[in-house]
């Protein structure tokens, strides 16, 4: 069972969360921004399948190549999970410091609002910027792709449900997973708050290394969402590739190699005047 597979199933539980923020929370809500993040899940979704496509014989190929023989079970998959979510958290950081990474990363978080529908902007370009390279060391380890991309698909579907603001805190489950709250800070542009809680599933890896904020309003103000610089438009295709075409026009521009490299893989700079 693949990501695109899973996502698709889960579909009906998104749509009813997102009507029921809706009915409840319409101020949340911009129809526009809305429109354009179902938009750009179509678009995830699409680009995404076409990848793994491609790239699956590739995995497999990969495979045979395995350091161990890992057979299914409750324990395995656990571990598989585990190890993914920890993969995910660097991904995600590196993605927040590497102008490539961000190029695609950015879409995310280029909503001023923040619910259950902002989980669906996503990027086509991730294939592109390389995300399934971190997924990799798991297929070098032993795990069946199949099974490595079915544990991505439901890391996915688990932070569907921290993109939002109905929900405050929610007790204990701060202290280990990912939550609304610690997902609020992280979409932030507040100083404090800016590239905290990279986390997927388990918030214990930002703890462990040193990325966790706690959600204070009354410290740090209530979240202000988007990106530094924001981009004022609704149109997919310009969230898609704003930042890309800024990302090749600067690097194009740039005075020799070392200068190129930096604008491409070192932390990354605004398209948007600010």
């Amino acid at each position: 069972m693949n990501i695109e597979v899973i996502l698709l199933a889960l579909s009906p539980i998104f749509l009813g969360f997102i009507i029921y923020e809706f009915v409840k929370h319409r101020k949340l809500y911009d129809i526009k921004d809305s429109m354009a993040n179902t938009v750009l899940a179509l678009l995830h979704q699409a680009s995404d399948a076409i990848a793994l496509l491609l790239l699956m014989p590739f995995f497999y190929w990969l495979h045979q190549f395995a350091v161990f023989d890992i057979t299914l079970s409750f324990i395995t998959v656990f571990i598989a999970f585990l190890l993914q979510d920890f993969l995910y958290y660097w991904f995600h950081k590196a993605s927040h410091h590497i102008h490539w990474l961000w190029a695609a990363h950015v879409v995310h978080h280029s909503s001023t609002n923040m619910n259950f529908s902002t989980a669906f902007r996503q990027s086509l370009m991730y294939p592109l910027a390389g995300m399934w390279i971190f997924w990799m060391p798991m297929i070098i380890i032993g795990f069946d792709p199949n099974t490595v991309f079915t544990v991505v698909a439901l890391n996915l579907a688990y932070q569907f449900f921290v993109h939002t603001q109905i929900i405050y805190k929610l007790g204990w489950f701060e202290k280990i997973l990912n939550t609304p709250s610690h997902h609020r800070v992280h979409h932030s542009t507040n100083k404090a708050y800016l590239d905290r809680n990279f986390a997927g599933v388990l918030i214990i890896w930002d703890k462990i290394f040193g990325t966790y904020v706690e959600e204070n309003a009354e410290k740090n103000g209530p979240c202000r969402y988007g990106i530094i610089g924001q981009i004022k438009s609704n149109n997919p295709f310009y969230i898609s590739f704003h930042q890309w075409t800024y990302l090749f026009k600067t690097a194009f521009n740039a005075k020799g190699l070392k200068a190129k490299y930096r604008v491409l893989f070192t932390y990354p700079t605004s398209s948007v005047e600010k």
